[in-house]
């Protein structure tokens, strides 16, 4: 991939890419601060948070070394394996309240662009993406004022009568805060019901970066960081797996991102419950954040790279799987993450309304033959997985969850 050319607004990675030294030659040259953090990582121990800010700060040559280490360190542990699952977005309703000023999906129910998809609609949608082979919904909405108490649940029972086979991945945290209230029910009954109801698994965005004064600023209306953290705990316990995410390049610092993926380490260790991480690129150009000029926009590259290489550092043995998302960062940049750690591209999305209204424009549905031709270019084997990472091609003769001995490194991507 050396001389790989970025889209406009993305640093020059040419000179990290053909780095032909040794990963051993690369932390030679560096600092003894960071060559300790770096061989000790190698060794087995994960960077403290105050190593992880320093890592998320690296550029240049300190970051060829940091990617390179994350490099060894994905193939030490899941191998040359890059998985993707084959899945159907639906975002059935783009009306919200909340105001998130780094969204420019959500609009007002008055506004002429709002919609509110008739449940027709939304099966329909799901229909034609099982038609095209996925095994997966993933579905997320806005915040809507008009929705009924158990209206939640009434799109999942649809969902889900329809198309029993079918693994529905829905409902963030804001999302089961908000049902969860206007259901009067607590955050343990109400997520117990939706997962009577269907509910295979529970996206971990809504996260942000945990930490409430960051989060006071993206969005005050938005569920505090301890009801973050509750509902997510609350779904582990009751054995319905999540994902975890963060979101970078806004107004947050490299402290913020490091006791954010310490706070989610420290919650694997718990539960086991996460069954990957994604580390999600603030896209800024639609954004009342931009608009403000509260914040400026980052070159694509550097930032990211570090981002991916630091996750796989602070979270070995704890999150196996590190998602890339193509949608934030397009192709390109998501293929050259495949060599800073990451061992996952992710789905197929079919519709992916959020990031593409705030400016995003890497598209909203890459198929199943560009995700394979992306993985197989930097000499990694593709394969398909399920939302719980079951490989889809082999017979698996254990239910799809974690592995008997593996509950702290959650569904780690084997029956």
């Amino acid at each position: 991939m050396t001389g790989v050319e970025l889209k406009t607004q993305c640093d020059d990675l040419t000179g990290l890419l053909a780095d032909e030294r040794t990963l051993e030659q690369r932390i030679a040259a560096l600092d003894a601060r960071s060559a300790g953090i770096l061989d000790r990582a190698l060794s087995g121990t994960r960077p403290t948070v105050e190593e992880g800010t320093h890592l998320l700060g690296f550029r240049g040559s300190k970051l060829a070394a940091l990617v390179a280490t994350a490099d060894r360190i994905r193939f030490e542990d899941v191998g040359d394996v890059v998985t993707y699952v084959v899945n159907r977005n639906v975002n059935w309703t783009n009306i919200c309240f909340v105001g998130c000023k780094f969204c420019a999906f959500a609009h007002y129910k008055r506004d002429p662009l709002a919609y509110d998809l008739p449940m027709e609609t939304v099966l329909a949608k799901i229909a034609e993406g099982i038609q095209r082979g996925a095994s997966e919904v993933c579905m997320q909405g806005g915040i809507n004022p008009d929705m009924p108490a158990d209206g939640y649940f009434r799109i999942l029972e649809a969902v889900h009568t329809a198309f029993p086979e079918l693994h529905i991945h829905a409902y963030s945290p804001m999302e089961v805060f908000y049902g969860s209230r206007r259901a009067g029910m607590s955050f343990r009954d109400y997520i117990a019901r939706l997962m009577e109801l269907g509910l295979g698994s529970m996206p971990g965005t809504a996260a942000e970066i945990l930490d409430d004064d960051v989060r006071e600023i993206l969005s005050h209306k938005k569920l505090t960081t301890a009801d973050w953290v509750e509902i997510i705990r609350t779904a582990h316990s009751l054995g319905l797996p999540t994902t975890s995410t963060v979101m970078y390049g806004h107004i947050e610092t490299p402290g913020h991102v490091a006791r954010h993926i310490d706070l989610l380490r420290r919650i694997q260790m718990e539960t086991g419950g996460f069954t990957e991480f994604v580390p999600l690129r603030f896209i800024w150009q639609n954004t009342q954040l931009y608009a403000e000029g509260r914040v400026s926009p980052v070159t694509q590259g550097e930032l990211d790279l570090a981002v991916y290489a630091t996750s796989r550092l602070m979270l070995r043995g704890l999150i196996d799987n590190l998602q890339t998302s193509w949608v934030k960062v397009g192709h390109t940049l998501a293929t050259l993450t495949l060599m800073a750690g990451c061992n996952d591209m992710g789905g197929t999305l079919m519709e992916e309304s959020i990031s593409r209204e705030a400016g995003a424009d890497a598209g909203e549905y890459t198929s199943v033959e560009e995700l394979r031709s992306m993985i197989e270019s930097v000499g990694r084997i593709p394969r398909q997985r399920s939302t719980l990472y079951r490989l889809m091609d082999e017979p698996c003769h254990e239910t799809e969850g974690p592995v008997e001995g593996h509950a702290a490194r959650g569904w780690s991507g084997s029956c």
